[in-house]
C-alpha cells in the first residue's frame, strides 16, 4: 500500500527514490507530506473540492452580479441544535417566561426535517434532567415505555462470555432508567417546546457565526440553497437568512461545526485536554418474541476488540408492543491500526454464541452510526463567550463508563436558561456603544460547576484515561473496581488522555491487516444495504459537503502511510479510492450523498484534512425513532 503514493509519481524518478528511501529509513509523516506537497506543484491533483468555503465565491467569475444580500431577522435566543440540549433550554427559557409574564422569543435550527430525524442514541436514559425540566411526563405521554428490569455485563471471548456482576453504585448498573428510542423523544420535546411558544425551524441548518465588530457573536446565517456540484449558482440560488440574538446557544451535538470556529477564535480549549470521541454504530431488529425479554439491558466488552482497542456493546430490549431490540457497537476512536473497520467489527461481534440466538430468525430494520464525546471531565473547554454558549455534547457533558449523555445535555441546556433569563429581563445586558446588546453569561458555567452534573464527570474522570496502560481494558476494569466503585472517584490525581484521536494511528506498514469475514445476510451485512436503511438522502447536485483543505493530501499522505483509513473508519461508504481515467494513480472518491452525519471522519483523518460543513437543510439520514 505504501508504494500506491509512488504511482503517481511514477514519471518522476526522483520523487519515488525519495518516498522509498522515506520507508526504509523511518522518516517521520510529516516529511512525507512535505515531499509530496513540493512534487504535487509539479503534478496535476483531481479536484474533489469546490464548496465555497474552500473556494471563495468573490474569486469566482461565475458569481459575478449574483444578488448576496440575506434577509435578517432578530430574536431575543438562537439555539443551534434541536436535540436533547437545545430543546430542554428553550423549553426551560419559555417556562420562565410564561411563569413571570415576560415576552421572549425563542427560536431553534434544525438541519433535520422534522426534529428527531438526525437523532441517534443507544439509549438507555436516565431520567432525572427530564423529572426535572416536565415533573408530569407521564401524564403528557412521554415516549419512556421501557423500565430497565435486568442488568446483563459481560466480558467476551472469541466463544465465551466471562459474566460480571453488577455492584450496586457501578456506572453501568441501570436500575430506576429507561430504555427509549431517542429520536421519539426528541420528537416529544419537540412538541413540548412549541406547547409552551419556542419557535422551531427544521430543515434549516445553521452554516455560518456571525459576529459583531467587537468579535461577539452576534447570531448564525443558514446555509444558502441552490448552488450546483461544481460550485456555481444555479438559476434557483437562494441565500440563507441571519438570525440575530442577544444571545446563541449553540447546541450542535458531538464535534459541531460551528463550535469548532468558535473554539478556535475565543481559544476556549487553552486550558483542557484536547476532546476525545467513539463511534456508535446501530441497528433495529424484529427478532422472534420467544427471544424477547422486555426490560433487559446487556452489555459487553472484549472481543472482537483486543485489549488495546476501547470499546464495546450494547443490546436492549425495547417493550413497545412488538419484539423489537437495539444493538449496537462503539469504539473509542484512539485506536492505532488503520486498517481496523468499526462497521466490520460490529458485524463480526453479532456473530458471537451469547449474541447469535438472539438475532437469529430475526429481521434487520434500520441502521445508523454517530461519533461521541468521550473525553469527560479534562476536555470540558470554556463555557462561555460574548454572545454565546456552549451547551449539550457539543462542549461534551457524556459519562462515559454509563455511556450517558442525555440526562447531562438536557441539565446543561436547563442550567444555560436558568443563567441567561435573569440577564434578559433583569436590564443587565452588556452595552456595546455602536452595535447594540449582546449577553455575556459567565454565570452559565459557575452554575453548572455547583450542579449535579459537575460532580458526576469529576467522580468518573480517571476511568476512560485509566484504559491507556499495559493491561488495556483489563487495567482499566481494576482501576475502575478500586478507585470509583471503592473510594467514589475521590482520588486526589486526574489522568491525561493521550493526544487527539487523529493522531493515534500507526504507519500501515507497521500494523497487520485485519480480515474481517464475508457477511452472511443473515445476521452480518456489507456497508451499502445497511447506509440504504438509514435512509440516508442529499439533494444529489450540490457541492460534496465533505471538504478538503488540501485534495492532493488523500492521496499523497493518507493513502501513501496510513492504506486510506478513511474507506474503513466511515460507517458509510463515504470515501472510496479508485484509479484515475488514465490508470496512473489512484485518486479519493467521496460519494457525499452517503454521509449519515456522523462526524468520524473530520474527527479521525490522520492529516485533518478533512472539514465537515452542514449540506442543504434537510439532507443527510432518516432515522426513525433511532
Amino acid at each position: 500500500s505504501f508504494s500506491s503514493g509512488c504511482i503517481l509519481f511514477k514519471r518522476q524518478p526522483a520523487v519515488c527514490l525519495l518516498l522509498q528511501k522515506i520507508k526504509t529509513e523511518h522518516a517521520t509523516p510529516q516529511l512525507y507530506t512535505t515531499l509530496h506537497r513540493r512534487a504535487c506543484s509539479t503534478v496535476s491533483t483531481p479536484r474533489i473540492t469546490t464548496h465555497y468555503t474552500i473556494h471563495p465565491r468573490d474569486k469566482d467569475p461565475r458569481w459575478e452580479g449574483v444578488e448576496m444580500e440575506r434577509f435578517a431577522d432578530e430574536a431575543d435566543v438562537v439555539i443551534v441544535g434541536g436535540g436533547p440540549a437545545g430543546l430542554a433550554a428553550a423549553i426551560r427559557l419559555k417556562q420562565l417566561a410564561n411563569k413571570h409574564e415576560k415576552e421572549l422569543r425563542v427560536c431553534v435550527v434544525e438541519k433535520a426535517p422534522q426534529i428527531g430525524a438526525h437523532t441517534l442514541s443507544g439509549a438507555c436514559l436516565e431520567p432525572s434532567a427530564l423529572t426535572e425540566l416536565i415533573p408530569d411526563w407521564k401524564e403528557r405521554g412521554a415516549p419512556l415505555n421501557t423500565p430497565v428490569t435486568e442488568d446483563v455485563f459481560s466480558i467476551l471471548t472469541e466463544k465465551y462470555r466471562i459474566p460480571v456482576p453488577m455492584m450496586p453504585g457501578l456506572p453501568m448498573q441501570n436500575h430506576g432508567n429507561y430504555i427509549v428510542r431517542m429520536g421519539n423523544l426528541v420528537r416529544w420535546l419537540g412538541e413540548q417546546a412549541e406547547e409552551v411558544g419556542v419557535e422551531l425551524y427544521p430543515g434549516y441548518a445553521a452554516a455560518e457565526v456571525l459576529f459583531h465588530e467587537d468579535g461577539s457573536v452576534k447570531g448564525i446565517a443558514t446555509n444558502d440553497v441552490g448552488i450546483a456540484k461544481d460550485g456555481s449558482p444555479k438559476d434557483i440560488f437562494e441565500r440563507g437568512m441571519e438570525l440575530h440574538a442577544k444571545v446563541t446557544l449553540f447546541g450542535e451535538g458531538c464535534h459541531g461545526h460551528l463550535a469548532k470556529q468558535l473554539y478556535k477564535k475565543f481559544n476556549l480549549r487553552e486550558n483542557c485536554e484536547p476532546q476525545t470521541y467513539a463511534i456508535g454504530l446501530k441497528e433495529l431488529w424484529m427478532i422472534d418474541e420467544k427471544k424477547w425479554r422486555p426490560g433487559r439491558v446487556e452489555h459487553s466488552v472484549g472481543w472482537p476488540l483486543d485489549r488495546n482497542t476501547y470499546g464495546g456493546s450494547f443490546l436492549y430490549h425495547l417493550n413497545e408492543g412488538e419484539p423489537l431490540v437495539a444493538l449496537g457497537f462503539v469504539v473509542g476512536l484512539d485506536y492505532t491500526n488503520p486498517y481496523l473497520s468499526p462497521f466490520r467489527e460490529f458485524q463480526r461481534w453479532k456473530h458471537h454464541p451469547f449474541v447469535a440466538p438472539t438475532l437469529e430468525g430475526g429481521q434487520r430494520i434500520a441502521y445508523g452510526a454517530r461519533a461521541l464525546n468521550e473525553g469527560g471531565f479534562q476536555s470540558i473547554p470554556k463555557l462561555t463567550f460574548p454572545g454565546g454558549l456552549l451547551i449539550g455534547c457539543s462542549p461534551g457533558f457524556m459519562n462515559v463508563p454509563k455511556i450517558k449523555g442525555t440526562h447531562t445535555a438536557m441539565k446543561s441546556g436547563m442550567l444555560a436558561a436558568e443563567a441567561i433569563f435573569p440577564k434578559l429581563t433583569g436590564g443587565h445586558r452588556t452595552l456595546t456603544p455602536e452595535w447594540g446588546p449582546w449577553l455575556h453569561v459567565p454565570e452559565y458555567a459557575e452554575n453548572l460547576k455547583n450542579s449535579w452534573v459537575w460532580k458526576e464527570l469529576y467522580a468518573v474522570r480517571n476511568i476512560r484515561p485509566s484504559f491507556h496502560n499495559y493491561f488495556g481494558l483489563y487495567g482499566g476494569m481494576i482501576y475502575t473496581g478500586i478507585f470509583y466503585w471503592i473510594f467514589r472517584g475521590k482520588e486526589p490525581w486526574t489522568l491525561k488522555h493521550c493526544g487527539t484521536d487523529a493522531n493515534q494511528l500507526k504507519p500501515a506498514k507497521e500494523c497487520t491487516p485485519i480480515e474481517y469475514p464475508k457477511p452472511d445476510g443473515k445476521i452480518s451485512f456489507d456497508l451499502l444495504s445497511s447506509v440504504a436503511l438509514s435512509g440516508t438522502n442529499h439533494e444529489g447536485d450540490q457541492p460534496p459537503h465533505l471538504t478538503l483543505k488540501d485534495d492532493s493530501i488523500p492521496v499523497a499522505r493518507n493513502l501513501g502511510i496510513y492504506d486510506g483509513p478513511e474507506q474503513r473508519f466511515c460507517p458509510a461508504g463515504v470515501y472510496e479510492y479508485v484509479p484515475l481515467d488514465t490508470g496512473d494513480g489512484m485518486r479519493l472518491q467521496i460519494n457525499a450523498q452517503n454521509c449519515v452525519h456522523c462526524k468520524t471522519c473530520d474527527i479521525k483523518d490522520p492529516s485533518q484534512n478533512i472539514n465537515w460543513v452542514v449540506p442543504e437543510g434537510g439532507g443527510g439520514p432518516a432515522y426513525n425513532g433511532m
